[in-house]
Parts: C-alpha cells; sequence; structure tokens
C-alpha cells in the first residue's frame, strides 16, 4: 500500500497519525497537522499549509519531491 493510500486511510478515520511502514515511525496526517493552526515549518510530509513556514530552499526541496511522488 502506497503512502498516499495508508494517509488517506487514516484520514478517512478521523486518525491524527499512521505509521510509516517503511521506517515504522508515526507520520501525523494533514487532520492533525490542520488542528495546529499553521504551518510549523518542519517540513511535514502531508502539510496542509503547503510549508509556507519552511525556509525557501528546504521548501523547493520538498515541493519537489512531492511532485515526484
Amino acid at each position: 500500500m502506497s503512502i498516499e493510500q495508508l494517509h488517506t486511510q487514516a484520514c478517512q478515520r478521523g486518525l491524527s497519525y499512521y505509521i510509516d511502514p517503511m521506517s515504522g515511525y508515526a507520520v501525523m496526517t494533514a487532520i492533525e497537522l490542520k488542528r495546529r493552526g499553521e504551518c510549523c515549518g518542519s517540513g511535514c510530509r502531508h502539510c496542509p499549509y503547503d510549508h509556507e513556514a519552511v525556509p525557501p530552499e528546504k521548501r523547493a526541496r520538498l515541493q519537489a519531491k512531492r511532485s515526484l511522488g
């Protein structure tokens, strides 16, 4: 199952996170990140704020990676 499928299922269930099958880490869903009210600048995988608080150089890399994957 892809990361996007895992994320979609977690969001459909109203969950705050899901477990990344490759790393075993908990990954926050867009639902949880939205509850925070703003981008934290950490480059979260499912940032609903389009990484607006992430430094420009890192933001460009994240957005390029997102468009590939």
